[in-house]
């Protein structure tokens, strides 16, 4: 296995995964998420891995097969009112194909991404998990990281 920067040949496979994601969040609320779609249109997604400050990595096998991906999102709030500057490496997703979990792929491209935020001169990682997705949480929580903050909702309807 290969962890490198996705280039253009990888938009099937990441599309692939792309599908898989959005199923856990269709099934775990359709009230939100939509059904046989994805997050971003071709075209998106060819810009996105083309943008230095969104970098997508993936995990390829022997024949450069896409086993899974992180998106990654540079974000600094610079001469904010109240934030401080510092530099945050956003994970604004990750997945393993549903077929590849449990070979510690996910565990490596997270790996992967910490180093780069550091050579980047990152101070954190940040992401979000859907509360609906208790087995992204206890990845997340086994890699070391920690609730920062909280959403909540209410439902009115």
């Amino acid at each position: 296995m290969l962890i490198r920067r996705a280039v253009k040949k990888d938009a099937d496979g990441i599309n692939h995964l792309l599908h898989q994601v959005l199923m856990v969040h269709h099934n775990g609320r359709p009230d939100l998420f939509k059904a046989g779609t994805k997050k971003y249109t071709d075209e998106e997604l060819l810009s996105l891995i083309q943008d230095d400050e969104k970098p997508i990595f993936v995990c390829v096998d022997d024949s450069d097969r896409v086993l899974g991906y992180a998106f990654c999102v540079f974000v600094q709030h610079v001469n904010n009112n109240i934030l401080t500057d510092i530099k945050t490496l956003y994970i604004d997703d990750l997945c393993v194909d549903e077929t590849m979990r449990g070979k510690h792929i996910g565990k490596q491209l997270y790996e992967y991404v910490v180093d780069f935020a550091k050579d980047s001169a990152c101070y954190n990682i940040t992401l979000n998990v859907w509360a609906l997705n208790d087995s992204a949480k206890k990845f997340y929580e086994s890699c070391g990281l920690i609730p920062q903050k909280i959403g909540m909702e209410k439902i009115l309807l």
